[in-house]
C-alpha cells in the first residue's frame, strides 16, 4: 500500500544571484515503505541537483488528496472535517482529513479545496489552512508496482481552460482513517525517520 512521505534533502544550491547557499529542503512523495522513499529521492533528484546531497529526515504524512492547479507553485495544507454517522445511525463521528492544494495565496487556497470538494455528497467544514513548505511533489507511479511486462495505459491530455488541476492520490491508502495534526518536523543535525499515524 502506498502512502505519502516528506522527506527532508539537505545540499548546496546555487541562487538566483550566483551565489551557493547550504539549504534543507522538504519533498513530498507516494512510495510503500520508508526505504522505498530514501531510494525514489535519490533516483528522482539524483539528475537535478548538482553535486552531492542528504537525506536527513524521513517522515509518513497523512494526506488523502493533492489538488495541484498548473498556475501556482505554492502549496497549502488544508485541513477538513465532516461527520460520519455510525452503522447504527444513531452516533455521528467527527473525520478529519488533509489536503494539499497549490494556489497563489490563503483565499484561493479556501477556494480551490471548496472546488475540489464540491462533489462530496456531505457537508464538510475547511477548519484550517497553512502554507507549506514542500518544494516539489513525486506522485504515485503505475510502474512501481506492475510487472515490467505490464505497461500502463497512455491517455492523451485533455485541453481545458487554464488552470489545469490535476489530483494525487497514494494509491492504497485508506481514505477513512482519522488523521493527526501534527505537521512533519526534522532534527537538523542528525538524520531521523518518524511516523506520523502510529499512536502515541
Amino acid at each position: 500500500m502506498n502512502s505519502w512521505f516528506t522527506v527532508k534533502v539537505k545540499y548546496t544550491k546555487q541562487l538566483e544571484n550566483g551565489t551557493f547557499k547550504r539549504v534543507s529542503e522538504p519533498y513530498l512523495l507516494a512510495a510503500m515503505t520508508f526505504t522505498d522513499a530514501e531510494a525514489r529521492i535519490y533516483e528522482e533528484l539524483g539528475s537535478s541537483i548538482r553535486g552531492e546531497f542528504q537525506v536527513t529526515g524521513i517522515a509518513r504524512t497523512d494526506l488523502h488528496d493533492i489538488f495541484q492547479y498548473d498556475d501556482a507553485e505554492q502549496w497549502f495544507k488544508c485541513k477538513v472535517t465532516y461527520d460520519r454517522i455510525d452503522e447504527d445511525g444513531e452516533k455521528a463521528k467527527t473525520i478529519s482529513q488533509n489536503f494539499l492544494v497549490s494556489a497563489a495565496h490563503v483565499k484561493e487556497a479556501y477556494e480551490r479545496i471548496e472546488e475540489s470538494l464540491a462533489t462530496l455528497m456531505i457537508d464538510f467544514n475547511v477548519v484550517s489552512i497553512t502554507a507549506s513548505p514542500i518544494v516539489e511533489i513525486f506522485p504515485y507511479r503505475e510502474e512501481d508496482v506492475q510487472s515490467p511486462a505490464q505497461k500502463a495505459p497512455k491517455f492523451e491530455e485533455e485541453t481545458t481552460h487554464t488552470p489545469i488541476r490535476q489530483v494525487f492520490s497514494a494509491s492504497g491508502s485508506d481514505s477513512d482513517d482519522d488523521l493527526t495534526d501534527e505537521d512533519v518536523f526534522y532534527d537538523e543535525d542528525d538524520s531521523e525517520i518518524t511516523d506520523e499515524t502510529a499512536e502515541a
